[in-house]
């Protein structure tokens, strides 16, 4: 039968006894914002949940109202919701490797907030996006559903704000199935309906009538079929591995007549969408002498499977271990009879599935290892629960990583996050770190020897501190010969105390900063050259010292790229906005910062939190374009001194771009004449490194190397600190090549 696989068996037990024989073995059950430590048998199902607090760190405990709370079973009236941090993960370090589990996720909103907001927000699974949750209506329950064989014994689940709404879940539940059922070649399997058909009853069924708990849905269509059923015993307990639940088989649908067919039709949004179907039959009448009923299967006017023959009082599931044939947007499926046959086709329960990708990628365990430990020293709180990198979307707040399969954590921004004491020497041991930045705080004590040994630290920021001697000499070694960039001005014992002190290596520091204040004051005109020109230097000094090593380079798949833009139509998973919403943040485009080639950069306000709408005007047809070229480029590149992509606009004639808002504006505008602020000589120097330091990102980190194409004063923003950032992508190109050749640009 084309490998199709029919399972039918003649041995199996009564449903009572189904019911009282099933155990919890392997289950985990979590009820979300169920108190700490506790727990008690749901009276429905009776199974025993658990507080998920042991499994995660943030979020807050609520309840849904009231007059919701009657009919929804227990672990659906409580919650937790993540008002804080725009990622939030549990971690479930209690399953087994190497087993297959359906793993599902519940949601009821229940108005527990009181605001009537129905959120939207993503669910990860690991690095990969599982689903989007939306929740249509106050009462709706929501499920997501996974079959997932995991290959380590612990998984991570990750609820991300995408803007849209507060996330929130209601239960977390794990149940072991046997690794031969649900066979998959490839990936895992998302539910995207499980049926039952023919019953008398709107009801739910799930665990104990399934010993697997699957959540069956009733399913009619009178004004079609015939609903049959029996009072009698359904063997769904016997040797069909798939177990279908005996009070589901109980019922099934007909034709009305017997020459029609069962017919029913799948669509797709896409057309490569991998569909696997697992249908289930049970003959519920007694056949007299001369009745005989047989049917064919066909998808697509193709035939599929068959002859079928259901065994009286029998389960018998059929399914095949390839997916439905792709591509193709519509899937169309006939049940009909056999020449043979007296009577029409029936089926009982049906299961469709797609196919999704699950990436069970991990950060280097010694660098997780040491973020946990930097957690427990200091008491960081923000976003820091589960794998520092993973997601690769959403790693941990203040934390940067690298593209590799495994990730290596390259910088760590601790700025203004409180720390006192002693810099631990434990920060040492990520060893692949380039940039520390521990400004800010209340750190005290000398620098550990041991941050000498990050060999590939660039940046080391301990502004406004209370450090003192000595500073490694190491450092100072690679202070001065440029290969590190080594900030401690603000430290109170390091500049009141004689440089000499610190090592004989600091006398350098002191002449240089000696020479600041000896350079000329010029017109504005002549301090950006000077910019331009100490930026090309430090731009070029950072390649030239750049080892091209492969764990060094960030692979941008520019084909990959190319693909999340079609036409218009942009696919990616960060925040698209309506227009309507657009309107609302700018407060209908009453402020604008500033007017491009193409457009207008109006300011705007997502939940209290300041951006920058860069519209397009409807009639800069060259404009779309660079729209496309820089929202292809800010999806596959990140770096501090690059700026952020929020979301976009795409919506008929409205285009636009969401960006992170930069407080102190273009540097064209702080270096303008009418500008009523001066940049300290050492504000610029630090701008020209920053933007070297984007450029020598996009030159020499991505590969293939992008260029920027439009390098000038007016495309570099300036934080509210003075930090850098290139602006501005439309023009950016990239370029498969092996030459070492600088750039600056011709402008």
């Amino acid at each position: 039968m084309m490998n199709a696989k029919a399972i039918s068996f003649l041995v199996g037990l009564a449903l009572v006894l189904a019911v009282e024989a099933q155990d919890q073995s392997g289950f985990i059950s979590l009820d979300c914002g169920l108190p700490e430590n506790s727990t008690y048998k749901e009276p429905t199902t009776k199974i025993d949940y658990i507080s998920d607090a042991a499994y995660i760190n943030s979020g807050e405990s609520k309840s849904i109202k009231v007059n919701y709370k009657s009919f929804k079973q227990r672990q659906l009236r409580s919650l937790r919701s993540f008002r804080q941090e725009t990622r939030n993960c549990y971690n479930i370090s209690n399953i087994i490797s190497q087993k297959k589990y359906l793993i599902r996720a519940s949601f009821v909103y229940g108005n527990y907030d009181g605001l009537n907001k129905l959120p939207i927000f993503d669910l990860y699974f690991g690095d990969s996006l599982w689903d989007k949750v939306e929740i249509t209506y106050l009462a709706g329950e929501v499920y997501k559903e996974i079959i997932h064989n995991p290959s380590v014994n612990r998984v991570q689940i990750c609820l991300i704000n995408t803007g849209t709404g507060i996330p929130f879940i209601s239960a977390l539940e794990f149940r072991p199935l046997p690794n031969d059922i649900y066979p998959i070649q490839f990936g895992s399997l998302s539910t995207l309906y499980r049926q039952n058909l023919g019953s008398n009853s709107i009801e739910k069924y799930r665990y104990p009538y399934d010993v697997f708990d699957r959540i069956w849905y009733a399913v009619n269509n009178d004004e079609y079929f015939i609903r049959l059923n029996t009072s009698l015993t359904i063997n769904a307990d016997g040797r069909n591995e798939y177990h279908p639940a005996a009070i589901v088989m109980e019922t099934a649908i007909t034709p009305k007549y017997s020459s029609q067919s069962i017919n029913f039709k799948l669509e797709s949004h896409d057309e490569n969408t991998q569909y696997y179907i697992y249908l289930h039959f049970a003959e519920l009448v007694k056949l007299q002498r001369k009745q005989f009923r047989g049917f064919n299967i066909s998808h697509n006017g193709q035939y599929w499977d068959g002859p079928i023959i259901p065994d009286y009082l029998y389960p018998s599931s059929y399914y095949k271990t390839k997916p439905l044939e792709f591509p193709q947007k519509q899937h169309n499926f006939s049940f009909f009879r056999t020449e043979n046959s007296t009577l029409p086709p029936i089926i009982n329960a049906l299961e469709i599935y797609f196919r999704i990708e699950i990436s069970e990628l991990e950060s280097d365990q010694e660098d997780v290892d040491t973020m946990r430990k930097l957690k427990s020293t200091y008491g960081v709180i923000k976003d820091w629960q589960g794998d520092p990198c993973i997601p690769k979307a959403y790693p941990w707040n203040g934390v940067g990583c690298t593209n590799e399969s495994i990730p290596r954590i390259i910088s760590l921004n601790l700025s203004s996050s409180g720390l006192t004491g002693d810099i631990s020497p434990v920060v040492s041991n990520l060893a692949a770190l380039e940039t520390l930045d521990l400004s800010n705080n209340g750190l005290t004590g000398k620098l550990p020897d041991s941050l000498s040994k990050l060999s590939n630290l660039k940046v080391l920021n301990l502004e406004n501190n209370n450090l003192s001697c000595p500073i490694p000499p190491e450092l100072l070694r690679r202070f001065n010969d440029n290969s590190l960039s080594l900030r401690v001005k603000g430290n109170p014992k390091l500049e009141a105390h004689p440089l000499s002190d610190c090592t004989e290596e600091q006398k350098g520091e002191k002449q240089k900063e000696k020479n600041k204040f000896v350079i000329p004051v010029v017109a504005s005109v002549g301090g950006l050259l000077a910019i331009s020109t100490i930026a090309g230097i430090v731009f070029c000094i950072a390649r030239r010292k750049r080892k091209e090593k492969d764990k060094d380079v960030l692979e941008v798949d520019r084909s990959q790229t190319n693909k999340d833009i079609e036409g218009s139509s942009l696919k990616t998973r960060r925040r698209q906005f309506t227009y309507s919403e657009v309107v609302t943040m700018t407060n209908n485009f009453d402020q604008i910062l500033g007017r491009g080639n193409f457009g207008a950069v109006y300011h705007g306000l997502i939940d209290d939190i300041q951006v920058a709408v860069k519209m397009l005007a409807p009639s800069a047809i060259q404009g779309h374009d660079q729209f496309k070229e820089e929202v292809t480029i800010l999806l596959k590149v990140h770096h501090r001194n690059l700026t952020n992509l929020v979301g976009y606009l795409n919506e008929g004639t409205h285009l636009g771009l969401i960006y992170e808002y930069m407080a102190n504006g273009s540097l064209a505008q702080r270096l303008s004449e009418i500008s009523s602020s001066v940049i300290s000589w050492e504000d610029r120097l630090r701008i020209a490194i920053d933007a070297a330091q984007g450029l020598e990102y996009l030159h020499a980190c991505c590969k293939p190397p992008i260029v920027h194409g439009d390098v000038k004063h007016a495309n570099i923003l300036l934080a509210e600190n003075f930090q850098a950032k290139l602006s501005d992508f439309g023009l950016s190109k990239s370029y498969p090549t092996n030459d070492k050749t600088g750039y600056l640009d011709p402008e």
